[in-house]
């Protein structure tokens, strides 16, 4: 919750088999109704190093929020092995797993898009294979599901590098200028949708602009859309890549281009959603 104690991160193995011994959890969240099944897309480069530790992690405290779970892993051309390492992993944890592979990098924007278009459970969500986002933190996103048919976090304080802030903030700033998009940290890679919503999208982005794309996208098609803070972890593993001043470069681009032509790939309007121009409800 807002304002709460940092939990130890990553979670170490002792606190997971501590959480499993001592039962469900008996706080507010275990009284909460489990989605009937979620898909997890979890795109991934090079991040062995947070594999090793997050796949048992979502095998720990997904259960508390699903009936049943799947996760899918979009290997964007990693060379250090991740998504064997995670077919693996999955094997020995008896999860199941779908691993996608891109011979070579193909940016974020694609990774993500292919990984919701092989989801198959009634609601979708996704977040980054790096850590910085608690996957036990999706039980956040679920009570917006009440008022909204996609649910989304915003950083209540980033833990990342000065200079990555500054590039999140120039993006941010550019997507509500241009986009007129009325929710804050677009970017934030948490996100939770019912299946209707992602079927009815066509998500094209090539690099991060596909969080931009998919709020602009559902709200122009009546989706209910609806955001709580949640909080963001340091890095403790691996190299990030979204931050190096190629990709930046072209997701401004990106930006500024595909505003040019969205309108060929609008969607239908949901007839029974709310109106287009309905603020975000921010939870």
């Amino acid at each position: 919750m807002p304002g709460a104690a940092r939990r130890h991160w990553p979670p170490s193995p002792a606190s997971v088999a501590s959480r499993k011994a001592g039962g469900p959890s008996q706080g507010p969240e275990a009284a909460r109704p489990r989605l009937s099944s979620l898909s997890l897309v979890l795109p991934v480069h090079n991040e062995a190093e947070n594999i090793g530790w997050l796949l048992p992690h979502a095998a720990d405290v997904l259960p508390g929020i699903a009936s049943r779970f799947d996760l899918v892993i979009v290997d964007d051309g990693s060379t250090d092995g991740s998504g064997e390492l995670a077919t693996t992993l999955a094997g020995k944890l008896g999860i199941s797993l779908r691993v996608l592979r891109h011979e070579q990098k193909s940016g974020y924007g694609i990774t993500v898009g292919d990984g919701l278009r092989a989801a198959r459970g009634d609601f979708v969500a996704f977040t980054d294979a790096d850590g910085q986002f608690e996957i036990a933190d999706l039980a956040r996103l679920v009570p917006l599901l009440d008022r909204a048919d996609l649910a989304a976090g915003w950083r209540e304080k980033r833990s990342d590098a000065r200079a990555r802030e500054v590039v999140s903030w120039v993006f941010n700033t550019l997507v509500t200028v241009l986009y007129r998009l009325p929710y804050r940290d677009v970017d934030c890679a948490l996100k939770l949708m019912r299946r209707e919503v992602l079927d009815s999208l066509t998500l094209e982005a090539r690099s991060a602009l596909i969080n931009a794309e998919l709020y602009y996208k559902a709200r122009y098609a009546g989706w209910r859309i609806a955001q709580v803070a949640v909080p963001h972890h340091p890095r403790v593993a691996g190299r990030r890549s979204g931050a190096r001043p190629r990709a930046i470069a072209r997701a401004i681009k990106e930006l500024l281009l595909f505003r040019l032509r969205i309108r060929r790939s609008l969607p239908p309007r949901h007839a029974a959603a709310i109106p287009v121009s309905e603020p975000a409800d921010r939870g």
